[in-house]
């Protein structure tokens, strides 16, 4: 057998992996307990509508914003997927 090839069912191992990966971070941001009233990063007051739509809500919207926009550009590669682990 010719090295460098990836193993039979390597593709599914990848879709695997980053489903996995998307349900751990999906998993990660779920808020618990009671909501905060002022912002824990930037002490803005996070409205009432918000804190009830939202149990335990801990940022305003501008700071939850950032927050998924930086967790969105870290989580568009996964190494799982990449030509060097399946080559090894």
């Amino acid at each position: 057998m010719a090295s460098g090839w990836a193993h039979d069912g390597a593709v599914q191992d990848q879709i695997d992996a980053t489903v996995n990966s998307a349900v751990e971070r999906a998993r990660s941001r779920l808020t618990v307990g009671d909501s905060l009233e002022f912002c824990e990063e930037c002490d803005a007051e996070i409205p009432e509508r918000r804190r009830q739509a939202i149990p335990g809500v801990r940022l305003c919207i501008a700071c939850q914003s950032e927050f998924e926009n930086h967790d969105k550009a870290k989580s568009m590669y996964n190494r799982s997927g990449s030509k060097d682990s399946q080559l090894r």
